[in-house]
């Protein structure tokens, strides 16, 4: 056992405290903690730990809403008040940028807070699971795939939270609940919620027909996931796209179940601003956005200057992006299903882009930056969900021809340490 005071809080969400010069992580520690802790990984100059006992709360700490805060893997930080989340946030982007990437600390700007620290999420993933007693819905405890069960999330909004108990209800004691292992949830701008159920062992058809009346009692789309290649994803009833809307005036923009959008509405509506003020764009650019999903940046990039073209990878993306544009009566798009890399030089070789968007996922975009450096777009907006990844990618092009205006935090999902920035590049 060890006694260890936190120091602060580091990428990933962990304390950090030392012992003798060494670095001892601590999850589900503040700064300030004074803590009893246990190694549980050693690798020399560092360790892992696990938190046994908090002999001296930090003055900041306070008592996290969720009655299975620390067994779900969920959230990392709800012991800690937002404004203080928001200050590490942004001090573990700064430091990451800087020290990895080497950007000036004046060009980092101040995170953008979330309006609202709970209930923001429109989408979530509840795992499933029937032992010995019941049915349990909820989430993966950290490490693990044990489901640790829920009767509401405080990250949730409360149309969704209202189905919970109702669909274990439904579900527990019936022959399909030991086929269930997961139930996809989503809430669009207009309130509408659509539930994809994962059905194993050929009960898509009973599933379906068990929660069909609920669907209809409680005015929520249903669909369901089956295990069978042959039968793959059934629209039970209700209507089957969200909507979420975003731009002055505003365009609506659809995705089907399995599609993609952001988590956090209202953020993404605010990071879009910024994207659009980012672009400076005067109404005669080509536009190329990466990984443009079904066309969250594409469509309102479009409305301000000559041609977006949109690349990603997931075809049903690519399909619900021309269905948008054409929903919104936009004709200078072009949207392709194919990879990022290689997009750039493909579609500028008749007239080479002016701006150029990626949104890369977690692992980020290294191929595409060895294409940027080679083509030399004279502009680039680089979103990211990781800024690890994103400091590297940034490195790369810093040290290959570019110089960054400005990288800037935003916090798409309070309580946990999960950061989303923008970072706006120029070629030298």
């Amino acid at each position: 056992m060890l006694e260890l005071t936190i120091e602060n809080l580091v990428f990933g969400g962990n304390g950090l405290g030392r012992l003798d010069g060494k670095a001892i992580f601590v999850p589900l520690t503040a700064p300030g903690d004074q803590i009893l802790c246990r190694i549980v990984r050693d690798k020399g100059r560092w360790a892992e730990a696990e938190l046994v006992e908090i002999l001296q709360p930090a003055a900041e700490r306070i008592t996290p809403p969720c009655p299975v805060f620390g067994l779900c893997g969920g959230c990392q930080w709800q012991f800690l008040p937002y404004s203080e989340q928001a200050r590490w946030k942004e001090a573990i982007y700064r430091d990451l940028l800087q020290r990895q990437a080497g950007v000036a600390a004046e060009k980092i700007r101040p995170i953008v807070v979330a309006p609202e620290p709970y209930a923001y999420r429109s989408r979530a993933q509840f795992k499933c699971c029937h032992g010995s007693q019941d049915f349990t819905l909820g989430f993966f405890r950290k490490g693990s795939h044990n489901v640790e069960g829920i009767n509401a999330c405080p990250l949730l909004p409360a149309a969704v939270n209202q189905l919970i108990p109702l669909l274990k209800s439904a579900i527990d004691g019936t022959a399909v609940a030991t086929h269930i292992p997961q139930i996809d949830a989503g809430i669009d701008d207009r309130g509408k919620v659509r539930l994809v159920i994962h059905a194993r062992n050929n009960a898509g058809a009973e599933v379906a027909e068990l929660l069909r009346p609920l669907a209809l009692q409680e005015d929520f789309a249903l669909f369901v996931q089956s295990d069978r290649r042959e039968e793959g994803l059934r629209h039970v009833c209700g209507e089957e796209d969200l909507v979420i809307n975003c731009d002055t005036p505003p365009l609506a923009l659809a995705y089907k179940a399995g599609g993609f959008s952001q988590i956090n509405l209202e953020q993404n509506r605010t990071l879009l601003n910024a994207v659009l003020s980012a672009a400076e764009l005067q109404g005669k650019e080509r536009v190329i956005d990466l990984y443009c999903g079904m066309g969250n940046f594409s469509l309102p990039l479009a409305l301000r200057c000559a041609e977006v073209v949109g690349v990603e990878d997931y075809a049903p993306s690519i399909i619900q992006a021309k269905i948008n544009a054409r929903q919104n009566s936009l004709k200078n798009t072009q949207f392709y299903a194919r990879p990022a890399f290689g997009a750039l030089r493909a579609y500028g070789q008749a007239a080479p882009f002016d701006l150029v968007v990626l949104d890369p996922p977690r692992e980020g975009a290294s191929d595409v930056c060895r294409e940027l450096i080679d083509l030399g777009p004279p502009r680039i907006l680089y979103i990211s969900c990781d800024p690890a990844t994103q400091a590297r990618d940034l490195k790369t092009l810093l040290n290959n021809g570019y110089r960054c205006l400005s990288a800037q935090p935003f916090d798409f999902f309070p309580q946990t340490h999960h950061i989303e920035s923008l970072v706006v590049l120029v070629r030298n």
